[in-house]
């Protein structure tokens, strides 16, 4: 078992290296552009990260035997978009989190007016840099592939998406008695798990997965995203703030209710192995070598940052 979980960390390491090589390629360079801008979007793209959402672009891309590279500029977008969200997150008026992945935030280093232009910057040039693709587009299928997911990039990024969760999650800030499981469910599912079900049906569809085929792949990414979510608000309970990068108990300082909160430590814990379970029995209904996607699920769940 032992030479097992070395060999994904290594498998995993190789992975996030080939990504960050990638986003290189794709990160704005300074032109016309004022030149503290696009330093303070890169800083934000290159503070590091598990890099997991271009990760299950490719990997579901190569799941259903993709090959084209128009899956290139997707990954990088969606990397951008979901940085975005993190250096809006950071900002005074939202957590006020002065330290993310162990160093300072966007906000912080470059103020906070700097910080919402760099997460608008990001934003934007996620789509400028997701249309590339049409660049490698060789028949027309190819073209219906990229304007589908693009559709599904811009729909999950947004208001009945991520943005959706993001509203509903500080509506519910100092109101406890407001959250119940319901409305958790929603917030976790859209802020978290919209990027994840993005990130996996965008590399389905691009590799031409059936409908019967993103119906699934879309169910198991919501297992994983919510999966994924409770395991972050387990370890604002119980995690280390050195090895998680920034301060733990920052969910009950800012007053939110969250998994643990409104179900209890056993029960979160419970939850996340029955979503990582059912997400893995959906993986292997679906065709290709998953073999990597599935220790990567069990890696989200047990991870301590």
């Amino acid at each position: 078992m032992e030479n097992t979980n070395q060999s994904f960390k290594k498998n995993l390491e190789h992975r996030v290296a080939a990504i960050e090589s990638l986003l290189d390629k794709y990160l704005p360079v300074a032109g016309e552009a004022p030149s503290i801008i696009v330093e303070a979007m890169n800083y934000s793209v290159t503070a590091g990260g598990k890099r997991l959402r271009p990760m299950l672009i490719q990997e579901t891309y190569k799941m259903f035997g993709g090959q084209e590279s128009f899956v290139e500029p997707f990954m990088a977008a969606m990397e951008m978009i979901h940085t975005y969200s993190l250096v809006h997150d950071d900002l005074p008026a939202m957590d006020n989190d002065e330290y993310r992945r162990g160093r300072r935030t966007t906000w912080a280093v470059y103020g906070d007016a700097m910080g919402i232009l760099a997460g608008d910057g990001l934003l934007n040039y996620a789509f400028e840099t997701a249309m590339k693709a049409f660049e490698e587009c060789k028949t027309i299928e190819d073209y219906t592939k990229v304007r589908s997911a693009l559709e599904v990039l811009a729909h999950n990024a947004g208001i009945y998406g991520m943005i959706g969760g993001q509203v509903a999650d500080i509506e519910a800030e100092d109101k406890p008695e407001l959250v119940t499981e319901e409305r958790l469910q929603y917030i976790h599912t859209h802020k978290t798990g919209a990027l994840i079900e993005a990130s996996m049906l965008i590399g389905a569809i691009l590799a031409g997965a059936s409908k019967a085929e993103q119906e699934l792949v879309s169910k198991c990414a919501m297992d994983i995203g919510l999966a994924f979510q409770i395991q972050d608000d387990i370890l604002d309970v119980v995690g280390n703030s050195e090895e998680l990068g920034k301060p733990v108990g920052s969910d009950a300082a800012n007053g939110k209710q969250t998994y643990v909160t409104l179900k209890g430590f056993d029960r979160s814990v419970e939850d996340v192995e029955r979503l990582s379970d059912e997400a893995v029995e959906i993986l292997q209904k679906l065709p290709g070598d998953h073999a990597f996607m599935e220790s990567l699920i069990s890696y989200l769940i047990a991870r301590r940052s």
